[in-house]
């Protein structure tokens, strides 16, 4: 599977455990993990289980995740990928999470951008979904800008965090 994406702005990699120390600043960040399936991290060996796991998911091509990397700072500044793939059904899940600092500056739909042309023109993928909570208004900013269609609201679909919540689901097909 590849390993690398370029973008305008962007250099999106598979990864590695060299990125722990940046992605702990992140992923420590209450306002980043708020919506996120997990709780802010404490510690940066959570971030290298976190990371393991990818590798192991990716090794299974079940999932890949992405470090973000500005260009022209060289600074991680985030993570995306696939949490998720569906070979039968050729679907994927998608996923992603930028540092505060870059919130609001157009990373996230660019790596996105990426990331969708990278599962409809080499992972043969045809439908690429988003699962979102409603409260997370400029998550849902970045998937309608990229034209996914809202689907519906599954009530109480995941528990994390030691509570259940909503889960918006958007789609992407390749067309």
């Amino acid at each position: 599977m590849i390993e690398q994406i370029y973008t305008k702005r962007l250099y999106l990699r598979k990864m590695k455990m060299a990125d722990a120390h940046s992605l702990f600043n992140i992923w420590s960040d209450p306002e980043v993990t708020k919506f996120m399936n997990i709780t802010n991290f404490t510690h940066e060996e959570q971030v290298k289980e976190m990371i393991e796991l990818f590798d192991d998911l990716n090794v299974e091509r079940k999932a890949i995740r992405f470090t973000i990397i500005e260009k022209e700072s060289n600074e991680i500044i985030g993570s995306c990928g696939f949490n998720s793939f569906d070979v039968d059904n050729a679907s994927a899940e998608i996923g992603y999470d930028l540092a505060k600092a870059y919130w609001g500056k157009g990373y996230a739909p660019e790596s996105i951008s990426a990331l969708i042309d990278f599962a409809f023109t080499t992972l043969n993928i045809n439908r690429i979904e988003a699962k979102i909570e409603p409260g997370n208004i400029n998550s849902i900013k970045v998937v309608e800008k990229l034209n996914f269609t809202f689907e519906g609201t599954f009530k109480e679909y995941e528990e994390s965090k030691e509570s259940s919540y909503d889960i918006n689901v958007y789609s992407l097909f390749n067309s």
